[in-house]
């Protein structure tokens, strides 16, 4: 027990060189500095005369104390556990391996999602992140699968302790589903999730062919922030078509049955988003246009267009050659993601959301382009 305590200490003080190093990747000092002036900006008579600009201002504070309150908690534990393992070594305290060993697990597990977090300098990637699911061409089968990608995303989201709320949950013709749309949010959630953005392929033996066939298919996970300036995106009653209707979704606790449930149709895109969680008509309308400006402006940053005017639609197929990834159950397990390289056997897992390798793989190579 005492060589296996001299071990973990030894683990815990080779972590200081890479939390010190995680200061400087973090910017706590410039972080600090910068918090500092943002307050004395708050004194001014006049600050809160421009209530967006302080808004923005009063955002910004809280996430660099934040992000300097996580760090110096991880450095404070760091210390904390090496002088328990020291002194557990020095009193033979056999008892308090377990604690150790929990501590230095943890600690380097945290230390690894900060460092990942410093990875994230995109402009939105702290922002809550909207998820929708599209199935392709395929019906039940591809409907199905987009029904295992929703769980997927939703249950890799809620292991990590995000708030996710469900918008939409369209059922499927027998199985799966035919949309779906959820938020996600919590610290970084657009910058983690936007690896997932693409087409996801799927090998398997379905099980809704009666001669235990292979097939391949398809479904569209989009993943975009919601933008803080939303309100700025101007449409008018004449620019979309308005439906409601009964919610009849599942999607679990989270959607209301019996509520009215809305559809917009964005007339210049064919752009549809529905949202039924709500008990308000009202309020689902609210939703679906907020979703429906977010989708918007995603396409003109991502297009790089001046005006909301100028989009014409994302026509992006939900095909062979397009997927960003490949799950394949048969005649062996794999799941690799064509962009990273970066692959896992244990394709139940990965379905069951562990999708920690495939988000620092993406977030390390968009970092290196």
């Amino acid at each position: 027990m005492i060589v296996e305590l001299e071990n973990a200490k030894m683990a815990l003080k080779a972590l200081r060189p890479e939390v010190d190093e995680l200061k400087q990747a973090l910017r706590i000092d410039e972080l600090t500095a910068k918090v500092e002036e943002l307050e004395q900006t708050t004194l001014a008579p006049d600050f809160w005369g421009d209530q967006a600009n302080s808004t923005k201002v009063l955002q910004t504070i809280k996430q660099s104390k934040d992000t300097i309150e996580e760090y110096e908690t991880l450095s404070g534990r760091l210390e904390d556990a090496i002088a328990l393992a020291e002194m557990a070594i020095e009193e033979e305290d056999a008892d308090s391996l377990p604690e150790v060993q929990s501590e230095l697990e943890e600690i380097t597990k945290n230390a690894e999602r900060m460092r990942i977090e410093a990875l994230m300098t995109g402009e939105y990637d702290n922002s809550t992140a909207i998820v929708s699911f599209h199935p392709g061409a395929g019906g039940t089968e591809a409907q199905d699968w987009c029904e295992m990608l929703f769980r997927m995303v939703k249950r890799w989201a809620e292991s990590n302790d995000f708030k996710v709320k469900v918008m939409d949950f369209q059922e499927g013709d027998g199985a799966g589903l035919k949309s779906a749309t959820f938020t996600v949010e919590g610290p970084h959630a657009y910058g983690f999730l936007k690896s997932e953005n693409g087409v996801h392929r799927l090998v398997r033996v379905s099980p809704f062919d009666a001669q235990g066939r292979r097939q391949t298919s398809f479904a569209c996970i989009e993943v975009m922030p919601e933008f803080p300036d939303l309100d700025d995106v101007q449409i008018r009653e004449e620019d979309y078509e308005f439906v409601p209707f009964h919610s009849s979704g599942a999607g679990g606790q989270n959607i209301n049955k019996v509520s009215s449930a809305v559809r917009i149709t964005h007339k210049a895109t064919g752009i549809v988003v529905t949202c039924q969680t709500e008990r308000s008509q009202l309020q689902n309308k609210e939703y679906a246009l907020r979703m429906l400006k977010a989708k918007l402006m995603d396409i003109k940053i991502r297009e790089r267009l001046d005006t909301i005017e100028q989009i014409q639609g994302n026509k992006n197929n939900i095909e062979w050659g397009s997927q960003i990834r490949s799950y394949v159950f048969m005649p062996y397990t794999l799941v690799k993601d064509t962009r990273t390289q970066y692959e896992e056997v244990d394709v139940e897992a990965v379905m069951n959301g562990r999708l920690d390798g495939f988000i620092n793989a993406y977030l390390k190579y968009i970092n290196k382009q």
